[in-house]
């Protein structure tokens, strides 16, 4: 009965069109596009070790499907018979399925440490079915609905009996292992808690408690190892947002859009990580025990002390929920942690998501005291009413998932490649490269589309974590393939319009294209020397580069049109100009007549412990000028170029304006916040002459 509940659950909130295993439309964006991604690139993947190596999806980036949230355990199941199944093939739908039948089987298991009453374990398990922070997961971080993982770490902790638990938590911690990594943290707190508890209640021989320690702990590290965990290390894994993607201390009673009746609570940015509510029905139920807690308050506290050890394992988990930056509606009090402490918690940085066991206890509790407080046919009746309360009221927000998972079926995702280039260069490279390389990169998701589809590697991927330091790696390889004009063979470059500049001004023309097709600039190594590979309608890589007039002045501020000359070592445009990142950075234009000087404007990083920026400027490698910069806004810089300098640019073709800042310093270097990247100055405008 339960897991018909489940499954009844399903088609209830899902609907049946996910099931379908060709049907990818619900996965075409954000987090579920890279969950069904990693699994295209791992099923044809050869066979590794460890075995959840996925290499072509991410290359230097990282190496394992349990960063693309892939379901490991799934993905490992299904690997073996990658052959025979159809292309496209997703099992993510069935995942869902499996969390609503499994929640249903485990709450129905918790419900009978309560009680034996059939009817009042059915009613008591459905609640557990229609849960929005369970819920609001099968649309976005589909491994994280696996709650009901949760769920039979709290049986097993509760359950009074010790037959068999170490198999339970051995294979409990586990499949949490090849699920999430956020599921394990949850579980094995459960699990020493448990362990601590009936060590203290001398239910385990302290032999035993030893064994079972070493044993799953080398179990458990055994598991991340399989799934690709240590192919990360250092800073790669720790991460910004500890203290922002926190749970709120309202979490419980702000419905977040998941009630018809009960309204959202101000809240503050970060806490929909942190989502808690347990349903109007809960909450029904939370009002009609009320005066039994207030009646019978010490046999509660009896009952609760004896599961100290739980408890207390509850409140850190619900401190963590919190962070160091707690949100009580629309306020925030923050104290202070050390930056070490900072950096370990910053591994779970989504720590909002953390409250979720405790969420679950309370509703069991309430359940029941319901349970036993009440007669069974009264019982029956809340529990009844708390039901139909609960499904009806959480549609308000359930309703949009399952609009998301219903949409027409398709095979494919739409794409912009729609050139024949596109199909003809897969037969010719190995791989596809988004230059510069970066997690989470612009058009990641076509380019790893199509990547898939042609069973090519790729590092435009979107994954939980990459390796900072094979990412700091790899954009300066690929800087300096911009810079020397040297590409791999068997590579594809796609470029973003920074390194297409950049590229435009040392590309081997005898071998290599450069040219734009679908709206994408795509530098392809020796395809003019490919025998077998189609011309392509080409412009001239300088015509790829912008123009100026003399007289010109172009703004760099905002969506000005002067950023289209921007090449490397720039951000983004703001009211405050286009600041430069780093020590070197380059502007690359073509000029439509002579040039015999410019005039830079800027602002400049300075403060009172760093008062002076300098400025040493090259034209087209040759230097010309070093200015200091004092003032902190509209500075300006006049450059006169030399008649060599002018005949270099007038036989170049091209104006490269060259800056080297070394006195560079970063925020966090003047104590002024977290960022390290280097800044020197903020260019405002060019004005040729």
């Amino acid at each position: 009965m339960p897991l018909l509940l489940g499954v009844v659950a399903f088609f209830i909130v899902i609907g049946p069109r996910a099931l379908n295993p060709r049907n990818i439309a619900w996965l075409g964006s954000g987090d579920p596009a890279t969950h069904y991604l990693g699994w295209v690139f791992f099923r044809h993947s050869p066979w590794s070790w460890p075995l959840g190596l996925n290499p072509s999806y991410g290359l230097e980036l990282s190496s394992a499907i349990i960063f693309s949230d892939s379901n490991p355990l799934l993905a490992l199941v299904f690997k073996p018979f990658a052959a025979w199944l159809p292309e496209p093939f997703q099992y993510l739908g069935l995942w869902l399925l499996l969390c609503f039948v499994l929640q249903g089987w485990f709450a129905w298991k918790l419900m009978g440490l309560a009680t034996s009453n059939t009817t009042v374990r059915l009613l008591g398990a459905a609640l557990f079915l229609f849960n929005p922070a369970m819920i609001v997961r099968m649309g976005v971080h589909l491994s994280l609905a696996g709650h009901f993982l949760l769920l039979a770490a709290l049986y097993l902790a509760l359950r009074p009996e010790n037959g068999r638990r170490t198999v339970g938590w051995g294979l409990l911690l586990c499949t949490s292992a090849l699920v999430h990594a956020y599921l394990l943290a949850m579980i094995a707190l459960f699990w020493i808690a448990d362990l601590l508890h009936r060590t203290i209640a001398r239910q385990l021989a302290g032999r035993k408690v030893v064994a079972e320690l070493i044993c799953l702990l080398a179990l458990t590290a055994v598991c991340c190892w399989q799934a690709g965990y240590f192919t990360i290390q250092g800073s790669g894994l720790a991460s910004f947002g500890f203290g922002l993607f926190r749970a709120n201390a309202l979490t419980f009673f702000t419905s977040a859009g998941w009630s018809y009746v009960l309204p959202s609570l101000p809240g503050v940015p970060g806490d929909s990580d942190g989502i808690a509510f347990p349903g109007l029905g809960i909450i029904f139920l939370l009002a009609c025990v009320s005066p039994l807690v207030l009646t019978r308050n010490k046999r509660i506290l009896t009952a609760a002390s004896k599961r100290w050890v739980l408890l207390l394992a509850l409140l850190g988990l619900t401190v963590f929920a919190f962070s160091n930056k707690v949100g009580v509606g629309s306020l925030e009090f923050d104290y202070w942690l050390p930056d070490s402490v900072i950096a370990m918690a910053s591994v779970f940085r989504a720590s909002g998501r953390m409250i979720w066991p405790v969420m679950y206890a309370a509703i069991f509790a309430v359940v029941v005291l319901i349970a036993r407080e009440y007669r069974p046919r009264t019982a029956i009746l809340l529990l009844a009413v708390a039901m139909v309360i609960q499904v009806a009221d959480t549609r308000a927000g359930w309703a949009n998932t399952r609009r998301h998972l219903m949409a027409s079926p398709t095979k494919e995702w739409p794409s912009a490649l729609v050139d024949p280039f596109w199909h003809n260069a897969a037969s010719h490279y190995q791989k596809v490269r988004w230059v510069i390389p970066q997690n989470f990169s612009t058009h990641w998701m076509m380019l790893s589309d199509y990547a898939g589809k042609y069973h090519l590697a790729t590092d435009a991927v979107y994954l939980g974590r990459v390796s900072a330091l094979a990412q700091e790696t790899a954009q300066r390889t690929a800087s300096m393939r911009l810079e020397y004009g040297r590409y791999d063979s068997d590579t594809l470059y796609v470029l973003d319009q920074r390194a297409a500049l950049q590229a435009a001004v040392n590309l081997d023309r005898k071998a290599d294209v450069l040219t734009r097709i679908d709206g994408f600039y795509v530098l392809a190594p020796g395809w003019k020397r490919c025998a077998d590979c189609p011309a392509i309608s080409a412009t001239h890589p300088q015509e790829l580069i912008p123009t100026f007039q003399p007289g010109e002045k172009l703004q760099f501020t905002d969506t000005s049109a002067g950023s289209a000359g921007l090449a490397s070592g720039w951000w983004i445009s703001d009211g405050w100009g286009t600041g430069s990142v780093g020590t070197d950075a380059e502007i690359i234009l073509r000029p439509k007549g002579g040039v015999t000087s410019l005039s830079l404007e800027a602002n400049a990083f300075v403060a009172e412990s760093h008062p002076r920026q300098t400025v040493d400027i090259s034209i087209n490698n040759v230097p010309v000028v070093s200015a200091n910069l004092t003032d902190a806004s509209k500075n300006t810089i006049d450059i006169n170029l030399p008649a060599e300098v002018q005949a270099l640019v007038a036989q170049q073709g091209v104006l490269r304006i060259q800056l080297h800042f070394p006195l560079a310093i970063s925020p966090h270097d003047l104590g002024w916040g977290e960022d390290t990247r280097k800044l020197a100055i903020g260019l405002l405008a060019l004005t040729f002459h």
